[in-house]
This record gives structure tokens, sequence and C-alpha cells, in this order.
């Protein structure tokens, strides 16, 4: 998120300081094995990918939960509409914007996000299988609040990928790489930075290095990936359409061997194009910016989303590819003023449960998103057309 530099960072040095103590030392991710199955099936093969944009936890959003849950932290009902079509992917994926830093320094919102470990759970509920940490606020609580996160992560036995305890751990965990419907996929995530926070203590962030990048891409071939997926952090916050950077990069990891590039950080969408890549002879997905799963922010643009659900196959040659994909859009609501009324996303698709007092915000929002998306999507559907 945008903001003033030196203030943002001298508040997030300050609660760093205040979470120094709550990273469990108990547990490090370097010593759970999150290898590929050993066999995989060359058998014709199809698996259902799901990505969704940040899934943030503002100081309202905080509030609600905790005032829902009589002091504790209640998400219950923030994802139900869309939780059955984020669980009939085969792998659903989502960016977690916010480290897991503990109670010690306080759970807050913009500009140093500290969110509790219920809101974790919610989104593993929901259908989640792989949460991306690679972010600019995952260093908000320091290397302690880092390693917290990915802890917390563990214990809820989910996938996640982009941060890492230290050097030693991200070179035992990168690539992480999922059999999926038999088909052996690979995640990478990087983001272009931390907001001016460096880590202190040995911690890892994956960051947007081109060489790292293009390493690791190799390794998960080597590896036997079948499917390659690069994650990544990028762009300019609310601008709608991708800038000249973003291309660059997209075109580099293509040229590497990515099979899909999806993106985040604007908090805005951005288009969804695929591309044919001469080197290797086939369909690549890039997916500049899927905008924001949940939040309080409040300008016309961010008040939503877009999911897209990808398509691969292995074919009767026993080459796996992308296929296809098809996007859609939804709407982060506020509370509606009834008891037990909580910030909750909603399907574009049932705009019959979008608070009354809203709808004006949620047209203005949609609207938005599918002219972009009309206007600029390369052979990516709405798999809801109007």
């Amino acid at each position: 998120m945008r903001f003033s530099h030196h203030i943002s960072l001298a508040i997030c040095l300050a609660l760093a300081a205040c979470g120094q103590h709550t990273a469990s030392t108990s547990a490090d991710s370097a010593s759970i094995a999150r290898e590929p199955q050993d066999s995989v099936n060359a058998a014709p093969a199809t698996a259902t990918l799901l990505f969704v944009g940040d899934a943030m936890q503002h100081q309202a959003q905080l509030d609600r939960a905790r005032q829902l849950g009589n002091g504790r932290y209640d998400y219950s009902g923030c994802f139900d509409l869309l939780a059955p079509t984020i669980k009939e992917a085969d792998y659903a994926v989502v960016n977690l914007e916010v480290p897991l830093g503990g109670g010690r320094g306080g759970y807050t919102g913009f500009p140093c996000f500290s969110a509790p470990d219920s809101f974790a759970e919610a989104l593993r509920e929901a259908g989640f299988d792989l949460f991306l940490t690679a972010n600019n606020h995952m260093l908000d609580r320091s290397d302690a609040g880092l390693r917290r996160t990915i802890h917390v992560l563990d214990s809820l036995q989910v996938d996640h990928t982009g941060t890492f305890t230290d050097a030693a751990a991200r070179q035992s965990l990168v690539p992480l790489i999922k059999n999926i419907n038999g088909i052996r996929t690979a995640f990478l995530n990087y983001t272009y930075g931390t907001n001016g926070l460096t880590a202190k203590d040995g911690a890892e962030v994956a960051l947007t290095d081109r060489k790292k990048m293009a390493e690791e891409i190799s390794l998960a071939r080597k590896k036997g990936a079948e499917i390659i997926v690069v994650c990544v952090h990028w762009g300019v916050e609310y601008v709608l359409h991708e800038n000249d950077n973003q291309r660059a990069l997209a075109q580099f990891l293509v040229d590497q061997g990515a099979d899909m590039v999806i993106g985040g950080h604007p908090h805005v969408i951005q288009p969804m194009k695929v591309v044919h890549s001469d080197k290797h002879g086939k369909d690549c997905l890039v997916v500049y910016s899927l905008g924001n799963f949940i939040s309080n922010m409040k300008t016309d643009d961010t008040r939503g989303g877009a999911m897209v659900t990808c398509t691969i196959e292995r074919g009767n040659d026993g080459v796996a590819r992308f296929k296809n994909a098809v996007y859609d859009t939804f709407y982060s609501a506020k509370p509606d003023g009834s008891d037990r009324s909580n910030y909750q996303v909603i399907p574009s698709w049932m705009p019959e449960r979008i608070p009354a007092a809203q709808t004006g915000w949620w047209r203005t929002f949609d609207t938005s998103a599918r002219r972009v998306f009309d206007a600029e999507n390369v052979n990516v559907p709405s798999a809801h057309p109007r």
C-alpha cells in the first residue's frame, strides 16, 4: 500500500520491536518437508488452479472481528459465499498480505499490519491450499513476525512459500512442488520489496531478483515440475493497467519457462492475457493483478477483486500444459449494520446478496473492472458473462 516511507517506516520499526518476543522457536519450517510425491502418472490428466489477490486486515476489520468474538477474533461468515467455488478447485491460492504477529504487540491495520491467527484459519477453512507470503508487508513485525507467520501456517498444515526462516530453509523448500491430480506443479513467489524494512536476523523474503528467479525456475524443471507458476508482488498501486516493468518481467519469466505468471499488489485489478511463447512453443497465462480479496479499502476500484480459475492438463503425448482460464469478480462488503454482520466476500454473480446500501459501490467497482477486462484481456473470458 502507498504511504509516506518516513512515517510508516518509523511506526513499523516500533511495532516490530514489540513483536520481537512473539516468534515461536519450537518449530522451523525448514524441518517440515514439502517434497513432491514420488510417482507421477504420465497418463492424460486435468487439474484446476484458482487464484485470488490480497487478503488484508485493516483496523476496522480487526475491530469488527474482535467485537463479534467477544474479545477473540471471529471471521466466521467472511468467506461462506465463495467457499464452495474455492473448494471446487483442485488447488487454491491466496496472497496473505499480513503477518501473523501474535498478540503481544497488538493487532494492527495500515500502515504496519499484524493479524490474528484466526484470520489464517478462516482462509484455510474457506478452502485455500497455498498461502503466498512474499509481499511488501511481511516484515511489518520484523523477522520475528515473519517467522511466527511461517510457524502458524505450518501448524495449520497449509502450504506456503515466499518467505523463509533463513537461507537454509529457502534452499531446502524451494521450489514448492505439488502433485495436483497427478500433474507436478511448482509454485514460486517473489516481491518487489518490503517497504524499506530489511530482515535483521537472517530471515529471507524472496525478492524479484532476475538471476535468482531464473535459477529457481530452472531448479523446478530439474526437480520434475511439469507446470511452473510464478506469483509476483509488483506494479503500481491503484493503477488499472500494467506498466512496462511488469510486461518486461512477465516476458522474462515466460522466456525462462514459466507457464503461468500471477500478479498482485496494486489493490486494483489489471488485465489477464494468454501469450504464446515462441521460445518454448506453448501458451502461457499472465495475470497482472487480481486486486483485493478482502479489505476495508474505500476507493472505487479497491472495493473488490478478481479470481482466475485455470485448467492445466497432460495430453496423450505425455506433456503437461496450461490449457485455459476464466475470471470472476467479487465485492468485499462492509458490515450491513445487523448484529452479526461482518466483512464478507460476495461473488458478483450473487448481486442479491450485496447489502442494499452498498449496491452503488459494488456496481461502480464491477463495471470498472469488467470494462478493463472486456477491453484488454486476451483469451481470458468471464465465467459469468453478462
